[in-house]
């Protein structure tokens, strides 16, 4: 079950490494934050080929915007990774809801445009190679171009399932929320509900003499029965 707030349980309570490890969220993280780094890698270390000069020219049609663009999308999930990895981390430790709504809410925005971002990155990564005149520099660098070409592919996946995932969160903090005020009247005049029987409260109809009272005198003093 999750837990009672947005994805987690009562605040302060203890994190045990080995079942964070093995949330989806945190393995759906890690693999993003690798995915990042072999497409900025891969185009930083072998997707520059020198022209006929001393001139770095980028492997996608000589395209220096396609390397450009590749390389800050990289760079800005690798680090996007880490911060929300911490913040998973420390989630559990947020005491506010408000806090953690925003926690969530930021989560399902910066997925939702990283999957954007890795989805403009591998179209113009693509569209760029098949413009690209094949060469012997070209040739020497194919393989790390096609490899970025792919995992921006699967970065699309992987940030889309992040973006779900912080959806569901979000929605079962909202149904939380409600459900907590629904406990009370809408009407702020509305008399408060009676206690339900079998309570412990004594009802006033069901009051009966208390055990051991002394019993009224039968004969009162000074009244005498008539004789007949």
């Amino acid at each position: 079950m999750e837990g009672a707030s947005f994805g987690a349980g009562r605040a302060g309570g203890a994190i045990d490494p080995v079942d964070f490890l093995k949330q989806p969220q945190t393995i759906l993280r890690v693999t993003t934050w690798i995915f990042s780094i072999v497409v900025f890698g891969s185009i930083v270390n072998e997707c520059y080929v020198n022209n006929q000069g001393s001139e770095l020219l980028c492997i996608f049609n000589e395209n220096e915007s396609a390397c450009s663009y590749g390389i800050a999308v990289g760079i800005i999930a690798f680090f996007g990774c880490i911060f929300f990895f911490v913040v998973d981390l420390y989630f559990q430790q947020i005491s506010s809801v408000k806090d953690r709504k925003r926690a969530v809410l930021l989560d399902l925005g910066f997925s939702g445009f990283l999957s954007f971002l890795w989805f403009v990155a591998f179209c113009f990564l693509a569209n760029q190679w098949q413009r690209t005149k094949m060469s012997k520099g070209v040739s020497q660098g194919a393989d790390a171009a096609r490899a970025a070409i792919t995992f921006s592919f699967f970065s699309i996946i992987v940030w889309v399932a992040l973006a779900v995932r912080a959806l569901q969160r979000y929605r079962l903090g909202t149904d939380m929320s409600l459900f907590a005020t629904d406990q009370f009247a809408s009407d702020p005049t509305a008399a408060y509900p009676g206690y339900p029987s079998g309570s412990g409260i004594e009802s006033t109809e069901t009051y009966q003499s208390p055990p051991f009272a002394e019993p009224a005198d039968a004969n009162p003093k000074g009244y005498q029965v008539p004789a007949y």
